[in-house]
């Protein structure tokens, strides 16, 4: 054979394979689940503004319409933007790597309960796998105290919550230094307290989750301020359509009611402008140590380990209501990557904000 033939026979092998190739199904992981048995899980992903940013005029009060809206999709679970006692733990046992003030210190709920943090979140598992149906006040002191050793103010703050005023006091594992934080909570500018915690109050939970991680976020550069250099001016550079959209929804901070800097905050197109100003100038950014393209894979893997954790919170709940509170940069990465899981929803916020 000719070595002209065997090209024309290999170019036809090749023509074949390729059409072949286009023939057959494509995998795709979102639709696996296409002929699921049983409920999916709905999740809502709540974007908000860090409270703290928030004017000196603001009052708690202005958020009412925002937790009615949240109360009514009636959610079986609630996770924030904080670290968990777990990964607290760990940071407190390597502050060469993670720094000495990674989270809040656990010493005065330790002193009052005799707990450190992974003794308290035994502690925790245990009590909630046998909570009863009507607790007494001395229960719900004694799980604040728990879940402030095990590093989870914001579900003591819950517990807290659920105490009538007369039987918020000292006892049952809660000190008067306790008392005086759990009391201290609730006038944060943090959704965790204002958001979250009376959120799962009001619906009877026990508690809200903590979902945040930043293990796999650290930068390991050799020179941590030609980093920050590098990604902030890769943000100037490409942040002015975001900054300018920021700037016309102040007035919306001033409202007495939040619901619509809410709405404001969680529409497609202010989620396409967080996105694209996160990201898209720090991958086109020119770094001779390519340090702006670093921190998007250090932001990629927080958001992954958060999605993690959450899809953790109904692991044995298929078919739960989830509620997600984060900041809005983080939005659309939960809701791209929680609506690839399989047997799960992303409920659409700017419905549930009507």
């Amino acid at each position: 054979m000719s070595k002209w033939m065997n090209r024309i026979l290999a170019l036809t092998t090749l023509v074949s394979l390729a059409a072949q190739a286009q023939t057959l199904p494509q995998l795709t992981l979102t639709n696996l689940d296409r002929d699921m048995t049983g409920p999916r899980a709905q999740i809502l992903v709540l974007g908000t503004m860090h409270l703290r940013g928030m004017p000196a005029s603001f009052k708690p009060a202005a958020l009412n319409g925002v937790l009615d809206r949240l109360a009514a999709f009636r959610p079986d679970i609630v996770t924030i933007e904080a670290e968990s006692g777990e990964e607290c733990d760990v940071a407190a046992r390597n502050p060469a790597r993670y720094g000495a003030d990674y989270c809040a210190s656990t010493d005065a709920a330790r002193t009052a309960t005799g707990l450190d943090v992974p003794a308290a979140l035994t502690e925790m598992d245990r009590i909630l796998k046998a909570w009863p149906a009507q607790p007494t006040p001395a229960q719900r002191r004694h799980l604040a105290a728990v879940f402030l050793a095990a590093n989870d103010r914001a579900s003591a703050y819950v517990q807290w919550l659920h105490l009538p005023e007369a039987e918020r006091r000292a006892g049952d594992g809660l000190d008067a230094a306790l008392v005086d934080n759990l009391g201290k909570l609730g006038q944060r500018k943090d959704e965790s307290y204002l958001i979250a915690a009376p959120l799962a109050a009001r619906l009877g939970l026990q508690r809200v989750h903590p979902v945040d991680n930043h293990t796999g976020d650290r930068i390991d550069v050799p020179d941590i301020k030609a980093f920050v250099r590098s990604i902030e001016g890769a943000w100037a550079a490409g942040g002015a359509e975001l900054k300018a959209r920021d700037k016309r929804q102040e007035p919306l901070k001033l409202a007495d009611d939040l619901l619509p800097l809410y709405r404001a905050l969680n529409e497609p197109e202010s989620m396409r402008l967080h996105a694209e100003a996160n990201v898209v100038p720090a991958m086109r950014a020119k770094s001779p140590e390519n340090y702006p393209q670093i921190w998007v894979g250090g932001w990629e893997i927080r958001n992954l380990r958060m999605v993690a954790n959450i899809r953790e919170t109904f692991r044995e709940k298929p078919g739960a209501r989830v509620v997600t509170i984060v900041g809005a940069s983080h939005k659309p990465w939960f809701d791209e990557w929680l609506g690839q899981l399989q047997g799960v929803d992303i409920v659409d916020v700017q419905e549930v904000l009507k």
